[in-house]
């Protein structure tokens, strides 16, 4: 019994895609912006949304919209702010990566949908409708 335990753990540690510093901060700011927006009132629909055209860090519902949402994580304002960063390219593959969510879920013209921006660093700075589509 030891010994399949043992072995299980050790497939599950070499199974298990071990995720760099950054990527680990990345997951924990994702996970501070999520609960923040918990709290002011929207619902979690998927985290993480990833397709061959681009990422979507969360996608929840506020009322009757369909939020994608775009974190990022900034220790400091040095090289720009945290907003600054969502460039226009970033902003075009987080729309194509909407638009093909939408279609795969059938909800293509049959949802409000916006795009919010979640900064966190010292603080946390929410920004709806950070730019349209």
């Amino acid at each position: 019994m030891l010994k399949i335990m043992k072995s299980f753990k050790t497939r599950l540690s070499t199974d298990k895609k071990s995720l760099t510093f950054k990527q680990q901060i990345g997951q924990a700011a994702e996970m501070q912006a999520c609960h923040y927006l918990q709290q002011q009132g929207l619902r979690l629909i998927q985290t993480n949304f990833r397709c061959k055209l681009g990422e979507i860090d969360l996608i929840m519902q506020d009322k009757n919209c369909l939020v994608f949402v775009e974190v990022r994580f900034k220790r400091s304002a040095k090289f720009g702010t945290a907003a600054e960063s969502i460039t226009p390219f970033k902003q075009l593959k987080l729309t194509r990566a909407a638009y093909f969510y939408l279609q795969q879920q059938k909800l293509f013209n049959k949802v409000n949908c916006r795009f919010d921006f979640v900064a966190v660093g010292d603080h946390i700075d929410w920004i709806k409708n950070a730019f349209s589509a």
